[in-house]
């Protein structure tokens, strides 16, 4: 379903003449109000230690539950990309990240309620020493450190994770 079919009235004045602009807006016949249909922010970290491990978390909820995905979520409002992927890390894993790397974004559609949302998923790398603990929190059941080369895209349960892993060149040089 498309997020917009869910929109039947008009955010400013609440007519219910508010109809498809185009593919991605609605507009108000009354008001001539605007409604554009962004996607939502969310960040994702490839979290590499010393020992050449990747940190993986089991998904906690759905979409996905019980899946493998990387450490992440959604960008809060008056957060930058950064900030959010910092926040998401430290909630998921107790993990404090300092520095990282943008690496590259993916479109993805993540159900949630029942609903699509559309979502830019904005993909990090970290570097953490050696011995770095993690702990399970917050949208996580577990997390754990997996070798580089234990790596099997199928067990994680995100279409934008999937991509991601098998785009991710920095791991394929690692192996």
């Amino acid at each position: 379903m498309h997020p917009l079919e869910k929109f039947a009235y008009c955010p400013m004045c609440g007519s219910k003449h508010f109809v498809i602009n185009n593919e991605k807006s609605r507009k108000c016949e009354n008001c001539g109000f605007t409604y554009y249909a962004n996607p939502s922010s969310a960040t994702a970290a490839f979290i590499i230690n010393g020992n050449n491990e990747l940190l993986v978390t089991k998904r906690g909820k759905e979409p996905a539950k019980g899946t493998l995905d990387l450490p992440g979520g959604f960008v809060d409002m008056d957060e930058t990309a950064e900030e959010g992927m910092a926040r998401e890390i430290k909630e998921e894993t107790g993990i404090e990240v300092k520095e990282f790397t943008y690496l590259f974004s993916i479109p993805n559609i993540y159900r949630y309620s029942g609903i699509d949302i559309h979502t830019l998923d904005m993909f990090f790398l970290c570097h953490v020493p050696a011995g770095t603990e993690a702990v399970a929190a917050d949208d996580a059941s577990e997390c754990f450190w997996m070798p580089v080369d234990d790596i099997h895209t199928e067990q994680f349960g995100l279409r934008s994770v999937r991509q991601a892993l098998y785009q991710a060149e920095f791991l394929k040089k690692q192996k």
